[in-house]
């Protein structure tokens, strides 16, 4: 009896009774010698459940409005419905790989005992025959492997694999029906040309969804799950050739199972390969978006509330088929670009960026800048999210300069001043001792040999008021000696300052002048939270995330109250006066309630504007990337215009004024709360607002301020 009489005869045992007890001899896979399975022996193929991880599926975020503005993706793939599959679709990948898939069990008897014959007589395993099941099978395990050993086990050429895949073929066989078992097919299928499923190929290769696949699409795509890499044609002439080949071979199978006419199947061979090689975008550097996109990147990845250690947070994100809601709003986005391209060029060296933020939320509403992301050098691109901080994939973020005296003028309120109080200052501030300034572990950092001084040289009586709209650096050095330094820097971290770089705070004497590196998203949140009548809330980008089964988690801001709203009231009415007499009255006011504070740092190496409403606050910097002490904002052309110095209202201030009218276009103003003028003094509701009693108003610069930080802050870094 010939050995492949003794494969049919064993065969039809194990059909019938589910073990196969004979004495057999099998040719070794890949060898000469044999593979014995002894009489005593039981080959157990009754049905063994298999475990079905769930399928890697890109992550999409979404912006505010619930559009696509990235992906992720370890594996590419989109899980759809069968009804979402063409019919060819199904008849042709039914026709080439299991044409008897709706009328066998588990295994294909006829098919697999043909498969088996032939192997024998070639020494090694020549004809496939597994069915759809058991291929679905084997790719479950493959797909589910982490390990090198077991995903060549998953590969092995043996009978022992198939034999296992026939146990749990049985099973899927038990537990779905037909179409689930196809669909669960289609879905998981590797195409080639890095796309998995069906829905993912269909795109891929011929740039449509697979409900819109014709006979000759179809009839490729089925070819091409054979053997995907030799067949892939990304990968050049001689690999989509054979993609070709294979494409008519499957025609010609569908005509003998007349499940086409031999004219149609003519007409499909008659048409080219058709391959498309449609991109699938995947990560932040495809995205429209770029350094939102690193950010919620970031929260997704930094944040222990999406798994416990950061390889299953990565794999949540890449492989999770989640959908991310965020706070991206569309609208506040492209106002952003907008005011920033119109005064700044991308192929300018200093880069400008911008972050806004809804204040009482914390939701990041836009986050833009004037240069592209990536990595060219010769584009001027960037390759780090210039708008944040190191942990959202940012850099170590340019000196805030006198955005930072808020955070003194914040102080003196909390600590009982009024807004009119205030004292007299030269051109110059040096500190009467050591010890007059101490940090917050009580160290005496004062340097009685370092003089701090103005732009202007402007000295004379300054009030809290006059002293803030003039930037008057000599009045805030005073301010903070008298407030305290410590004092200060403990306002400033209540409001969320913190450095860009993630190391501690700078404490020395001229923190108030803003020498500590931050980066937009940091300093618009502290500006919001004065907007929100001191309610801090974290910086937040994800709303909502939908997984893969449609499970829906909502998340909500994480605010807390840091300052007295009174204080908040009174810093806000300050600060808004820098509009109409302060460093920002050339630029002009956004014509509703609005309050801010220029920054340039010492001899114009960045500048910054930082300004709120109730409903909106921002922070613009600018400054060269390349090292903003080394190359400073001095005899230099921006945006096409030509500046011998840039201050915090040459750049910076006029972004945000045509940022924030573009983004609170048909936005109800809401106004600020009035002053309590019995506590602080000022106008309060129902007064008629007066200028400061002591306040010289020449003494005002025009457009500039007399903004001041140091490149080596006395002390070292």
């Amino acid at each position: 009896m010939s050995r492949g009489s003794n494969i049919l005869r064993l065969a039809g045992a194990a059909a019938a009774a589910g073990v196969l007890t004979a004495a057999i001899a099998l040719p070794a896979i890949g060898g000469a010698g044999a593979m014995f399975v002894g009489a005593s022996e039981e080959l157990n193929l009754k049905p063994e459940d298999l475990k079905e991880p769930p399928l890697a599926e890109k992550t999409e975020i979404l912006d505010a409005n619930g559009k696509q503005i990235a992906q992720f993706w370890d594996q590419y793939r989109e899980v759809i419905p069968l009804s979402q599959v063409a019919e060819v679709m199904k008849t042709a990948i039914i026709s080439i790989e299991d044409y008897r898939f709706y009328e066998h069990g588990a295994i294909d008897l006829e098919g697999t005992v043909r498969a088996l014959a032939k192997n024998l007589q070639a020494g090694g395993v020549a004809q496939g025959g597994s069915s759809i099941t058991q291929q679905y099978v084997k790719q479950v395990l493959l797909t589910s492997a982490t390990t090198d050993e077991e995903k060549a086990k998953a590969l092995e050429a043996s009978y022992a694999r198939k034999l296992n895949e026939l146990r749990y073929a049985m099973a899927i066989e038990e537990k779905y029906t037909k179409d689930e078992i196809l669909e669960k097919y289609l879905n998981i299928a590797y195409f080639g040309a890095s796309a998995n499923g069906v829905e993912a190929a269909a795109k891929r290769f011929f740039g449509v969804p697979a409900a819109e696949l014709d006979l000759a699409q179809a009839a490729t795509l089925a070819a091409a799950v054979q053997d995907p890499n030799r067949t892939d044609p990304n990968l050049g002439k001689q690999q989509r050739a054979r993609l070709l080949e294979r494409r008519n071979v499957v025609l010609n199978r569908m005509a003998e199972l007349k499940k086409i006419t031999p004219e149609q199947a003519a007409e499909a061979k008659a048409k080219k390969l058709g391959y498309k090689g449609t991109e699938l975008p995947g990560g932040c550097g495809v995205s429209r978006y770029p350094y939102y996109c690193m950010y919620v990147r970031a929260e997704v990845l930094n944040n222990p509330v999406f798994g416990k250690t950061k390889k299953q947070r990565t794999q949540l994100l890449n492989r999770g088929g989640l959908r991310i809601r965020t706070t991206l709003d569309p609208k506040m986005q492209r106002a952003a670009e907008s005011a920033i391209k119109k005064h700044v060029h991308a192929s300018d060296r200093p880069v400008a960026s911008e972050a806004l933020i809804e204040p009482g939320t914390g939701k990041i509403k836009a986050m833009a800048a004037s240069r592209t992301y990536g990595n060219s050098k010769k584009k001027n691109e960037m390759s780090y999210n210039v708008v944040a901080d190191a942990a959202h994939g940012g850099g170590i973020g340019f000196q805030a300069g006198s955005t930072f005296k808020t955070f003194t003028l914040i102080t003196a309120l909390k600590e009982g001043m009024k807004i009119n109080d205030g004292f007299s200052v030269g051109a110059g501030y040096r500190a009467p001792g050591y010890s007059t300034f101490k940090n917050c572990k009580g160290e005496n950092i004062g340097d009685p040999s370092h003089t701090v001084t103005n732009d202007e040289g402007s000295g004379g009586f300054k009030s809290l008021q006059s002293g803030t709209w003039g930037s008057v650096n000599t009045f805030f050095m005073k301010l903070e000696e008298r407030v305290g330094l410590c004092d200060t820097i403990k306002t400033a971290k209540s409001l969320g300052i913190k450095r860009a770089d993630g190391l501690p705070l700078l404490e020395f004497s001229t923190f108030t002048l803003g020498t500590n590196e931050i980066d937009p998203v940091t300093v618009a949140n502290a500006y919001a939270t004065i907007g929100a009548r001191g309610k801090y809330c974290e910086p937040m980008v994800v709303t909502q995330i939908t997984d893969r089964y449609g499970k829906v988690k909502k998340y909500d801001p994480t605010c807390k109250q840091v300052l007295d709203p009174e204080v908040a009231d009174a810093t806000a009415d300050v600060l808004s006066g820098v509009f109409t007499k302060g460093t920002m009255r050339g630029v002009g006011g956004i014509g509703r309630p609005a309050a801010g504070k220029t920054g340039t740092t010492d001899a114009q190496a960045t500048a910054w504007f930082a300004g709120f409403t109730p409903d909106l606050a921002g922070a613009v910097s600018i400054g060269d990337p390349r090292g903003a002490q080394k190359y400073k904002l001095n005899n230099i052309t921006i945006g096409g215009r030509y500046y011998g110095s840039v201050f915090g209202a040459s750049v910076p201030g006029p972004i945000w004024k045509d940022t924030m009218l573009a983004a609170l276009k048909g936005v109800e103003a809401t106004p600020f709360r009035p002053i309590n003028s019995s506590r602080f003094g000022g106008c309060g509701r129902g007064c008629a607002p007066v200028q400061p009693d002591r306040v010289d108003p020449d003494e005002l610069s025009d457009v500039q301020d007399d903004d001041f930080t140091l490149a080596d802050p006395p002390g070292g870094r």
